[in-house]
């Protein structure tokens, strides 16, 4: 069941009160008196950074000793933490970020990117090793990437100036397995961000070694809210159908689980099994689905700071989603939320709650 707070502002002390009521011990709880009513930032994004150089109308896959044309390309920010720290920021939330970058022409475009959407580059880290890359090749709403790792796999639990956990209400982290030094220290982490009260969004997303090798079973208890997608739930999970895979997280969920499902929405389970099923806001004319998880992830964790009710935090996820695919890149169509609000009544007849 979920329950809402009439005649009470979003404030840090009603949401809290409000993940309590529907969630139990699972959000970070504490004393009311030591509440703080305002803290620096919405949300801290912690996770890779790297540029996207994205290529469309490709005329066919690529083979070996030969090469192929494609007729468009985009050399923008990308990683998937990135896309949903510009977004999220977009959407009118206080951002800022926690990342590696290296001393070099792709870091610059990172940060100058990041601050452009209104994203705070203080606790950006520049280290000696390159900035990474990823190289995207799209094929109508699939695609296929190939990623130099670089500077995102160095970065660390002692790498993170650790103010941020007092400055910020909210932490999502995102791509645990490109990053080999977050996915160690992700209990540190999660502790951390407990003991300050700190609530915890999480999308592992996809494990290119395919070793999976997080333990949910510990891990999902301390995170607020899970954010993977069918097939990654699946895999992570080692189960060969969705319910299985549901039933074998769902007793770990900390409080709530945001099931992707692509072209068919979403699902929001709670910890106690209760399921939500929204469907998704389909756009006819697709430019490309670049970062498109990342910004539903987005439009979620901005509705969820601003305390509106979980099933609206699911519908506001699955449409700023639909808007990603109405321009390239992951990031295109998240200009300013006047821009978003503009999409969303007009190619989706639905005035967003932002």
């Amino acid at each position: 069941m979920i329950f809402s707070f009439k005649n009470e502002m979003p404030t840090s002390r009603t949401r809290l009160k409000y993940y309590i009521c529907i969630c139990g011990d699972s959000v970070p709880s504490a004393n009311a008196k030591q509440l703080k009513p305002m803290k620096l930032y919405d949300i801290a994004a912690i996770g890779e950074l790297n540029v996207d150089i994205i290529l469309n109308g490709i005329e066919s896959e690529p083979e070996i000793g030969k090469e192929k044309f494609a007729r468009e390309m985009t050399v923008t920010l990308g990683s998937s933490t990135a896309i949903f720290a510009a977004n999220a920021a977009s959407l009118g939330s206080r951002v800022c970020f926690v990342g590696m970058i290296g001393r070099d022409s792709f870091g610059s475009l990172v940060r100058t990117s990041l601050e452009a959407r209104g994203v705070d580059t203080r606790y950006l880290v520049e280290g000696s090793t390159p900035t990474g890359a990823t190289i995207c090749m799209n094929y109508g709403e699939d695609r296929a990437n190939l990623t130099y790792q670089g500077s995102m796999d160095v970065m660390g639990f002692d790498d993170i100036d650790l103010t941020v956990f007092d400055n910020a209400s909210h932490i999502h982290l995102s791509s645990l397995f490109m990053q080999s030094g977050l996915l160690r220290d992700i209990h540190r982490i999660l502790d951390l961000a407990a003991a300050k009260g700190v609530t915890v969004s999480l999308d592992t997303q996809w494990d290119p070694l395919e070793k999976w090798a997080l333990d949910y079973k510990s891990v999902l208890p301390k995170v607020t809210v899970f954010m993977p997608n069918e097939k990654e739930l699946q895999a992570l999970t080692g189960t060969s159908d969705l319910e299985s895979a549901i039933a074998a997280v769902q007793p770990w969920l900390g409080c709530a689980m945001l099931l992707k499902c692509g072209s068919r929405g979403s699902i929001l389970i709670l910890k106690d099994g209760t399921r939500t099923v929204l469907p998704a806001f389909l756009n006819k004319d697709v430019v490309d689905a670049i970062g498109a998880g990342d910004s539903c992830n987005a439009g979620f964790v901005s509705a969820f700071v601003k305390g509106l009710p979980l099933e609206e935090c699911q519908r506001t996820g699955n449409l700023t989603g639909a808007v990603n695919t109405t321009a390239a890149g992951g990031t295109g169509a998240f200009t300013s939320l006047d821009a978003v609000r503009k999409v969303c009544r007009e190619r989706f007849g639905y005035e967003i709650k932002l």
